[in-house]
């Protein structure tokens, strides 16, 4: 039987609003941000109470909230310079910035060292978009249909990188450094980059579980990618 039918006119159209209402939210669900809407005015997280599991972080009473609370210098200078890539990225989220919590955004500073590299990630709860200060950097994203969509910019262009897929950022320029300022629609976007969660993962994904799903036979092989994979 179609959907509806034997319905009086009254109970169609009632019939036809429910199922129109029921789209719209869940077009609606689709497009907003990746952290829910604020129920208070703000929630400076209690970053010194992290004995409560919640999802987010506990407030602390505004009476104990000052105009200082609301700002930070954290993405000053660069900063947790990795070696292995040459690359240094600087992180303003709820824990570090406790303004934040509840708010729905975080940003970053990227610091690139002449060649340096932000390798393949993802962010699993955020959007990202990337502005250029300084330099030049290849970036890139691939789609769920396996399609790199990459660009070079250059100083104050922007890129933005759609929610969980895998992307980089690669400074193409081995001579000289390169700065970017990042922002997501997260409080706390996270971070899971692909090498190492392969390959570095505790406890280890069984090596007959890699070895199937990358076409490794040769155990020695296998073991020698692994070993190569940067722990930090």
């Amino acid at each position: 039987m179609a959907l509806g039918k034997g319905l009086g006119a009254h109970s169609r159209f009632r019939y036809a609003f429910i199922l129109c209402a029921f789209a719209r939210s869940v077009m609606d669900y689709g497009i907003e941000a990746a952290d829910e809407d604020a129920l208070q005015d703000f929630c400076v997280a209690d970053v010194s109470n992290m004995q409560i599991t919640i999802n987010g972080l506990p407030c602390r009473p505004p009476s104990d909230v000052v105009s200082a609370d609301f700002a930070s210098s954290l993405l000053r200078e660069a900063r947790n310079l990795n070696q292995v890539f040459g690359s240094a990225v600087n992180l303003a989220n709820a824990l570090t910035f406790p303004a934040l919590n509840t708010l729905g955004v975080s940003m970053a500073r990227i610091d690139f060292q002449p060649g340096g590299l932000n390798p393949p990630h993802i962010h699993p709860r955020a959007t990202e978009i990337l502005f250029v200060a300084r330099g030049t950097l290849l970036v890139g994203f691939i789609s769920t249909g396996n399609r790199l969509y990459s660009q070079t910019l250059q100083e104050g262009d922007i890129f933005v990188f759609p929610p969980g897929l895998p992307h980089f950022q690669l400074n193409t320029d081995t001579r000289s450094p390169a700065l970017s300022i990042v922002a997501f629609n997260s409080q706390n976007p996270g971070v899971s980059q692909l090498a190492a969660t392969l390959f570095t993962a505790q406890p280890p994904i069984p090596r007959e579980v890699l070895q199937i799903a990358l076409g490794i036979h040769d155990q020695e092989e296998l073991n020698h990618i692994i070993n190569s994979v940067p722990r930090s």
